[in-house]
């Protein structure tokens, strides 16, 4: 099979490969389309240090099933699905109490770092086990359901998060997750939606997916702006989602008293943290890891135009065209968000 192999650091190439084998409860997909994320950008220059090359990244997939494993009894040959970016083990401490997403062995496609290595999905086939496998409908297109993984990490941070229908939120990042946010916000009954970017494209796409005001710091006291549209009091929650030390005192002083923040960005390892603000204001601090079984629920909101991710598709491209993708978009060119690569295309 094709597929675009790290050999290493910033060197994507275009290689021929065996067709992965597959144990008795996995299932070989014929990859239709895989988003290039955020992290796989991290990982090309080896920044992240969780993708050590030689290694196929690549985790935000859809496909056809090819093949399926002896003791597989949920998917058949040719059936469209999408699939969890995480394996989970199913048996530790937190996979028995449905927290599958803090799994003590859990791995994720298209990644290699100190304690294992799994191949990804930017080729023509992958292996994953049954247990992560989603069915997609037929009004759903693969590229579409190639976006799933993201969108699912945004629906689970609402999800985390405490509200209350008619509820005012401010999302401090309007990105690729942080405009996922704002549409999953907008699905759980927040009545007002405050996006916060330094990036005006952004913005008008964040207030044309449901923002009902953009504000760019770099331009206006966000802080303030803020307080004036809520009365003085500030947002019931906050999402952040960039994870930094700015970003996060922002979505801190951005919250009324008793209310509450959420932390989705994971940018860098640690942050000067305003500990007496939320203290004495009694905030409630949430952390949100990857998604928790929000597949379905995910596939539900796509599949009825409820959360939107045809905006947020700047490009599609072949295996061969992959390469010069993750060099326009290592260099940050200017308008792109998510490029889809479609293998078998």
């Amino acid at each position: 099979m094709k597929a675009l192999l790290l050999e290493e650091y910033k060197k994507l190439t275009l290689t021929d490969m065996p067709k992965p084998e597959f144990g008795s409860r996995e299932v070989l997909v014929q990859i239709k389309a895989c988003g290039i994320c955020g992290s796989d950008i991290h990982g090309f220059d080896g920044s992240s240090g969780r993708r050590v090359p030689p290694l196929i990244m690549g985790h935000e997939a859809s496909g056809i099933v090819a093949e399926t494993g002896p003791q597989v009894t949920t998917a058949k040959k040719g059936d469209r699905i999408t699939f969890d970016s995480m394996v989970s083990c199913g048996n530790c401490y937190f996979c028995e109490r449905n927290q599958m997403n803090l799994c003590e062995n859990r791995r994720v496609l298209g990644v290699s770092c100190e304690d294992y290595w799994q191949h990804g999905c930017f080729a023509e086939y992958a292996v994953v086990p049954e247990h992560i496998i989603y069915q997609i409908p037929d009004n759903l297109s693969f590229e579409h359901a190639a976006m799933i993984e993201p969108v699912s990490v945004a629906v689970h941070a609402v999800k985390r998060t405490p509200i209350a229908k008619g509820n005012t939120a401010a999302v401090i990042g309007s990105g690729m997750i942080g405009l996922l946010v704002i549409q999953a916000l907008k699905a759980a009954g927040c009545s007002k939606i405050i996006a916060v970017d330094l990036a005006e494209e952004k913005l008008n796409l964040a207030k044309e997916l449901g923002a009902t005001l953009g504000i760019n710091p770099e331009t206006s006291d966000a802080l303030q702006i803020i307080h004036e549209e809520t009365e003085g009091h500030g947002a019931d929650v906050t999402m952040e989602v960039v994870g930094a030390t700015a970003t996060v005192n922002t979505a801190i002083e951005a919250t009324r008293k008793g209310g509450s923040v959420t932390l989705v960005g994971n940018l860098a390892p640690e942050v000067d943290f305003p500990l007496q603000s939320v203290v004495t204001r009694e905030l409630s601090i949430y952390g949100s890891c990857a998604s928790n079984g929000e597949y379905t629920e995910c596939i539900d909101l796509l599949a009825g135009d409820i959360i939107k991710v045809a905006p947020l598709i700047s490009a599609k491209a072949s295996l061969e065209e992959g390469a010069d993708w993750f060099d326009r978009l290592y260099k940050a060119e200017a308008g792109l968000m998510k490029v889809i690569i479609e293998p078998n295309s």
